[in-house]
């Protein structure tokens, strides 16, 4: 699933459920995915929370295949900046 895909079903979830908080998708090369003010953007600016990983490991966090407590502890995931806002994230895309 490209990047843009998965950009576009997280913007349909900003419609279903709040998040002003400011978040970070970041996939190296692959780019970054920017939740901010309630908005998407894929401009890598600077946010409260910032989750690096695989374009890989996120497609598999979309598709449910990927459990990101077992993926943040074998350090497929890595959290920067605010946890709290990144544990939200899951609230958003099931939503």
């Amino acid at each position: 699933m490209p990047l843009t895909h998965i950009a576009e079903k997280i913007e349909r979830g900003l419609t279903k459920v709040p998040f002003e908080e400011s978040l970070k998708l970041d996939c190296g090369e692959d780019g970054v995915i920017v939740l901010q003010d309630g908005m998407l953007s894929r401009d890598d600016v600077d946010t409260d929370c910032t989750i690096a990983m695989s374009h890989a490991n996120l497609e598999k966090l979309m598709k449910g295949d990927l459990n990101p407590m077992t993926a943040f502890m074998m350090g497929k995931i890595k959290v920067s900046g605010d946890v709290s806002i990144a544990m939200r994230l899951g609230q958003l895309l099931k939503g």
